[in-house]
């Protein structure tokens, strides 16, 4: 919990964030649980099921994922709130991607006006995870919720979040392919490089023939971007450690 301007703030994300427990416990930043459903049950992410077992069940299935319960997210805010909190601040995964932002907003009308604050981040994974820590340093620092937003605008402006997979199957079935071209890729081995675009939503950045150059293309659209700047750079994989390793 953060202190500014003799408030107290409580950070709130989701799962979708990608940060290790370890990195939410340094600035006690909160998760609240995307919902996973197999054939098994559903099961609420990271409390119920871990990630090995999430890539063990894709063998023979295709999990859905789901918006958190609103009664997880209410008691999120209620704990906090119950814990000293004056506001509550809910980075959320991108509203293209998921309805969970929208029914953050509908379960922080339950609340008297302004205590329950939610920012749309307009992209998940490693972008969003990078500014929820950048959200935490900013009230570290004392700044205002308004103003941490707008550094966070700026933050999200700069961001290029892509990734590279195998296939484009799970997408298409989830309903989240977004403006990514797929019946090509599968006819020609043509591997898109996708990116979540300014509007929270996958669009192709480039296309490669076969998933070792698609990588490639992703380096050199990263190197393109951003020759001779600073940055903060987050490699993340699904099952797929070896081609991250790659990447480093």
């Amino acid at each position: 919990m953060f202190t500014v301007n003799g408030e107290k703030i409580a950070l709130v994300t989701d799962t979708a964030c990608d940060l290790s427990d370890a990195q939410l416990a340094e600035y006690g930043i909160r998760a609240v649980p995307l919902r996973v459903t197999t054939t098994r049950g559903e099961f609420r992410d990271r409390l119920e099921i871990d990630q090995d077992t999430l890539y063990e069940l894709m063998k023979t299935e295709l999990p859905k994922t789901s918006l958190p319960l609103p009664g997880d997210v209410s008691a999120i805010y209620r704990e906090a709130l119950a814990e000293g909190a004056d506001r509550v601040v809910h980075l959320s995964i991108s509203s293209g991607l998921s309805g969970a932002c929208n029914m953050a907003r509908l379960v922080a009308e339950e609340f008297p006006e302004g205590v329950v604050r939610v920012y749309d981040t307009k992209t998940l994974s490693a972008g969003e995870g990078l500014l929820t820590l950048a959200a935490a340093r900013c009230f570290s620092d004392g700044m205002g919720i308004d103003e941490t937003f707008a550094e966070l605008d700026r933050l999200r402006s700069g961001q290029l979040g892509t990734f590279v997979i195998q296939t484009l199957e799970f997408l298409r079935k989830g309903g989240r392919i977004g403006l990514v071209e797929g019946v090509v890729g599968s006819l020609l081995n043509i591997k898109p490089v996708i990116f979540v675009n300014p509007d929270g939503v996958y669009q192709t950045l480039v296309k490669a023939r076969g998933f070792a150059k698609a990588l490639d293309a992703m380096g050199n659209a990263f190197f393109d971007r951003y020759a001779g700047k600073k940055v903060h750079l987050a490699i993340v994989h699904g099952h797929a450690l070896e081609a991250a390793k790659e990447l480093h």
